[in-house]
C-alpha cells in the first residue's frame, strides 16, 4: 500500500478523492479550511472526475447544498468546525430526517466565547441528538479510514455520518498515512444506490413534506431503528475493512488491556494516543490498567461498554467536553448505559484538555494514582473532577 506523510486534514481530503465523492459544499473556517483547499487543488489539477465543488456563503448553506445533492442521488461531503457546525444545526436534522447519507468531517474546536481555535469536543457532542452517526479519530490514519468506512456505512443504513478529528493535534500535524489504491477503494466502496430517484418523473414525491401527528411518530421510530441497526453494519464494515486492508475496526470500542485490568481510562479521539502511551508505562510499574477507546459515540456502544464494566473495578472517564449543569458528556452516556445492569464499577469523570490545554502522560499517571486510591478506599472523593484546576 502506498504511504504519504500528510496532515489529518489532508488525510480527509485524500479519502474524499478516493471515495469518488460527487459534490462538495463548504465554507472556510479554521482549522477545517485546508480540507477543502486540498480538495479544490485536486479539482484544479484534474485529479478527480465528476466532482463538483459548490462555494457557499455560510455553513448553513453548505449543508443545504449537500442535502440537495444527496437527495438527487449524489455522494456528498462537507467539513466544518465549532461555530460553523453550530450554524449548521438546523440543517443536520433535515439531513437525518430525509435519510441522506452525507458524510462530514468536523475538526473539533472549542466553542466561543472566549474565542478559541483549539481542540475541544463540545462542538460535535452538542449535535448528538440530530440523528448523525459520530466516529472519533485518534490519529490521521483513522481520519482517512473513517471517511471511507463512513460512506459505506451511511449509504447502507441511510443516515448521515460525522468523522471527528482534533484541531491542530491532528488537523495540522503530519504523520504517515497508508493510502489505499483507487481500484481497491472502488471494490470496497461501490457507487451509491439511492433510496429514491428524484429524476423519475413517473414516480413523483416530495422530500421534507409536512408530517401530520398521525405519521410523524413513525418517521422518528425508523431513524431510531436505523441507528440501532447501524451497530451491526459498523462492525461488519469494520471487519471487512480489516480483512481487505489490514486495519480492523470491527469493535466500536477499541479494547486495550481490558481483560486483566483493575481499572481503565476511557475516552475518545486523539487524547487516547497519550493514554495508550501512559498505560504502557504504568503497566511496567505494576499498575493493571487498560485503555478502552470509544470509536463510535453514535450509535452508542452500550453492549461493548457493559462487557468491559463487568470485568473491571473502576472506570476513569476522560472528557474533553462538558455539559453545563450536569457532567462530561461521555461520562453521562456511560453511566446511563450501565444503569439497568449488574455492572457497578466505580466511575469517576475527569474533565481535561478544554480549549486545547495539554493532557500529558504525567497527567494520566496522576489520574491513575487517584483512581487506585479510590478503589482501595471503595468510595469516590468527587464524581466530577475539573482536573486542570488543581495543577
Amino acid at each position: 500500500m502506498p504511504k504519504k506523510v500528510v496532515s489529518g486534514n489532508y488525510a480527509a481530503a485524500y479519502a474524499v478523492k478516493h471515495a469518488r465523492v460527487e459534490v462538495v459544499a463548504a465554507y472556510p473556517i479554521t482549522p477545517q479550511t485546508s480540507i477543502i483547499e486540498k480538495i479544490a487543488e485536486f479539482i484544479a489539477n484534474g485529479e478527480v472526475e465528476n466532482l463538483q465543488y459548490v462555494p457557499v456563503e455560510s455553513e448553513h448553506s453548505a449543508m443545504a447544498a449537500c442535502i440537495g445533492a444527496s437527495a438527487a442521488g449524489a455522494r456528498a461531503f462537507t467539513a466544518t468546525s465549532a461555530q460553523g457546525l453550530a450554524l449548521m444545526h438546523e440543517m443536520l436534522h433535515w439531513a437525518s430526517g430525509a435519510r441522506l447519507p452525507i458524510v462530514m468531517v468536523d475538526v473539533n474546536r472549542a466553542m466561543a466565547p472566549p474565542w478559541s481555535v483549539w481542540d475541544d469536543q463540545t462542538d460535535s457532542l452538542a449535535q448528538r441528538d440530530t440523528g448523525w452517526m459520530q466516529f472519533y479519530a485518534e490519529n490521521n490514519q483513522e481520519v482517512y479510514d473513517g471517511v471511507l468506512m463512513a460512506f459505506k456505512i451511511a449509504e447502507t443504513v441511510n443516515l448521515p455520518a460525522m468523522i471527528v478529528e482534533s484541531a491542530f493535534i491532528l488537523s495540522h500535524t503530519y504523520d504517515v498515512v497508508e493510502m489505499i489504491p483507487q481500484e481497491l477503494v472502488d471494490e470496497f466502496l461501490p457507487p451509491r444506490k439511492p433510496l429514491y430517484d428524484l429524476a423519475d418523473f413517473s414516480r413523483p414525491f416530495s422530500v421534507g413534506a409536512l408530517g401530520t401527528p398521525a405519521d410523524y411518530y413513525e418517521f422518528r421510530y425508523k431513524i431510531a431503528k436505523a441507528m440501532e441497526d447501524a451497530k451491526k453494519v459498523i462492525k461488519d464494515v469494520g471487519k471487512e475493512f480489516g480483512e481487505r486492508f489490514g486495519r480492523d475496526y470491527s469493535d466500536m470500542i477499541e479494547k486495550g488491556y481490558v481483560d486483566d485490568a483493575d481499572f481503565v481510562f476511557m475516552g475518545m479521539g486523539s487524547l487516547m494516543g497519550t493514554v495508550k502511551e501512559a498505560v504502557e508505562l504504568l503497566r511496567k510499574e505494576g499498575y493493571k490498567v487498560g485503555s478502552p477507546k470509544v470509536r463510535w459515540f453514535r450509535p452508542f456502544p452500550k453492549e461493548e461498554l457493559r462487557e468491559i464494566a463487568e470485568s473491571v473495578k473502576g472506570i476513569a472517564v476522560l472528557d474533553r467536553n462538558f455539559s453545563f449543569g450536569q457532567e462530561g458528556i461521555l461520562f453521562n452516556e456511560a453511566k446511563g448505559a450501565l444503569y439497568n445492569t449488574s455492572a457497578r464499577p466505580i466511575m469517576k469523570n475527569y474533565i481535561v484538555g478544554l480549549g486545547g490545554r495539554d493532557f500529558t502522560v504525567p497527567d494520566v499517571k496522576k489520574v491513575a494514582e487517584n483512581m487506585k486510591a479510590i478503589i482501595e478506599k471503595g468510595e469516590l472523593d468527587v464524581e466530577v473532577d475539573w482536573y486542570h484546576l488543581k495543577r
